[in-house]
């Protein structure tokens, strides 16, 4: 299957390097997805990741007798987990919260997150100054830039922190307008 590799020695390197970036980055994912109880993704993800670290490591233990060979390897490694991380933050998969406590009344920010169909839920509470607003959203983690911007806007002084949803059921959510309710006669 890598016979080219007899004749061009020094692509091995090369090989094991890019072998490592593709088998690690399909890890990070897959180890995503577990977390988030995708059952069918996951273990696809996981097949894959294996068959490449089974290629990879079949090349090294026949073939690799430097130390090229296995400094690309750790560095393909080393690669691979930061290219995992940029992926995951560039696929944003997932749910997540958004608590947020303001000294500014929370009721104007309740009212411009549903204005985007982000429905959100008030608290009153004491901090360890004065009273606050505690507001909780319930987001897909692709709009979480959209809302720390509207938050930052609302009130530069904001603290939120942000958590990880596994799952979500139920619930108050702004209705999306349905499409044949534009042309429905009588509005």
């Amino acid at each position: 299957m890598f016979d080219f590799l007899d004749v061009y020695p020094w692509a091995l390197p090369i090989l094991i390097f890019f072998g490592r970036i593709c088998d690690v980055t399909l890890g990070t994912m897959r180890i995503i997805f577990v977390s988030k109880g995708e059952k069918y993704k996951a273990p696809l993800i996981g097949f894959f990741e294996v068959f490449i670290w089974v290629v990879v490591i079949s090349q090294i233990l026949s073939r690799a007798n430097d130390l090229v060979a296995y400094v690309s390897y750790a560095a393909g490694y080393a690669t691979g987990n930061y290219v995992g991380i940029l992926l995951e933050q560039r696929i944003a998969y997932g749910i997540v919260v958004c608590r947020v406590y303001t000294h500014k009344n929370g009721n104007d920010l309740i009212q411009q997150l549903n204005e985007l169909n982000f429905g959100a839920t008030l608290l009153h509470g004491t901090g360890s100054v004065d009273k606050v607003d505690i507001i909780e959203t319930v987001i897909d983690r692709k709009h979480m830039k959209k809302v720390a911007k509207i938050l930052t806007d609302f009130d530069p002084n904001i603290f939120y922190v942000v958590e990880d949803v596994r799952t979500k059921q139920n619930g108050i959510f702004n209705k999306r307008e349905n499409i044949l309710s534009r042309w429905r006669l009588g509005k």
